[in-house]
């Protein structure tokens, strides 16, 4: 199979086009474009939020809060250096890591936001059980198939806070994703639920919001919420390592990125070496691989991980797809595969704590599966 000369994508990844000199469509800046589009628009709307008088309401926005470090520092930033009145929207998803929980806890001690919790299990399990039973779309797909399950459940608690929003006429969300994610998130109140309605049907989406949708597709568009994506705004001011580092000196983070995944994340990476033969992270690290042969100056190389300059991709996805296809297929010993998964993490730059920590969460994978209704082949 051929790959990109630049950044190592294989020929056959999602969405992914190899030119005549073996080098793919998001090397050669194909998407540029549409990328410099939604810059613009998330930049505009950025604006008019700090520029924005207090709202009529009780507060001035919605703010999508997962104990991550990337909305542990915003939320810190919207209420103590913008002065915004803002309700800390929390869904509880029952995949969530024990340390997201923990981070969750020290911020409610810590910052003076309104925080609220919300919770759909029985839905959201059903959506994410039709996701990862569902065959998977024909080759050559589009941009970020491999991560469906991810995107939607994702998607799912972002129309359950724009709902919020809407019935409490809050005027903005605020959405803490990183600059990588622009390409894969739609800034428009409508045009969100209009892909919900795309990936998933009338049917179900009417079993998984009760009709609530609609009612957003013919409001007027004043009347709606607009989505603000602070990091993307900011990108040029994104440095992981910094806001880790600010964060704990404060006391609002005891973690790392690795650790305050989702209890999915293995399932995550079965399903995308089962259908498109690749780790669930390989459009990240083809971004530390662009980085780095394109700049030997260039440290910070991805968004949501950042991977070590030695990193050997091909064989951390190699190794990493044997022993999640293993697992999922009962083969092998659970020692053995407990070894092999500290080792790959730590090669991708986890402490040693943090990769046995995720590693315990992989070898979970079959009791995971069980539990969601999924089908492991």
């Amino acid at each position: 199979m051929s790959s990109c000369t630049v950044c190592a994508l294989k020929a056959d990844h999602p969405g992914i086009v190899l030119d005549a000199h073996g080098v793919c469509n998001l090397c050669n800046l194909d998407f540029a474009e549409d990328l410099l589009i939604n810059y613009r628009y998330t930049n505009e709307v950025f604006t008019q939020f700090q520029q924005a008088p207090p709202a009529d309401g009780e507060f001035d926005c919605l703010f999508m809060y997962s104990g991550g470090k990337d909305s542990t520092y915003m939320l810190d930033k919207f209420v103590n250096d913008y002065g915004k009145r803002v309700l800390a929207f929390t869904f509880d998803v029952p995949f969530e890591s024990e340390h997201a929980a923990q981070n969750i806890a020290l911020a409610r001690e810590k910052i003076p936001a309104t925080f609220v919790v919300d919770s759909d299990d029985d839905n959201i399990k059903l959506m994410m059980r039709e996701v990862f039973n569902r065959p998977a779309t024909k080759r050559p797909g589009k941009y970020l198939d491999e991560k469906l399950p991810c995107v939607s459940c994702r998607t799912f608690f972002v129309l359950r806070a724009i709902l919020m929003a809407y019935r409490q006429k809050i005027p903005y969300i605020a959405l803490c994703a990183d600059p990588q994610q622009i390409l894969t998130m739609e800034s428009n109140v409508v045009e969100v639920v209009r892909g919900f309605y795309q990936t998933f049907g009338e049917r179900l989406t009417g079993t998984l919001f009760g009709g609530e949708l609609e009612e957003l597709l013919f409001e007027e568009e004043q009347n709606l919420p607009k989505i603000v994506f602070p990091f993307i705004a900011m990108r040029h001011e994104y440095e992981p390592d910094r806001i880790v580092e600010e964060l704990r000196a404060k006391g609002l983070y005891q973690s790392s990125p690795l650790e305050t995944h989702c209890t999915l994340l293995p399932l995550l990476n079965y399903y995308s070496f089962k259908n498109w033969d690749c780790m669930f992270y390989k459009l990240n690290a083809s971004s530390h691989v662009r980085s780095v042969k394109r700049s030997a100056q260039y440290d910070r190389n991805t968004f949501s991980l950042k991977f070590p300059r030695s990193l050997d991709l091909a064989d951390v996805e190699e190794r990493l797809g044997q022993v999640v296809m293993a697992i999922a297929a009962d083969e092998g010993e659970r020692a053995a595969h407990e070894t092999e998964l500290v080792d790959l993490f730590q090669r991708m730059g986890a402490t040693e704590d943090a990769a046995r920590f995720v590693s315990r969460s992989f070898l979970d994978m079959r009791s995971v599966a069980a539990d969601l209704g999924v089908r492991l082949s």
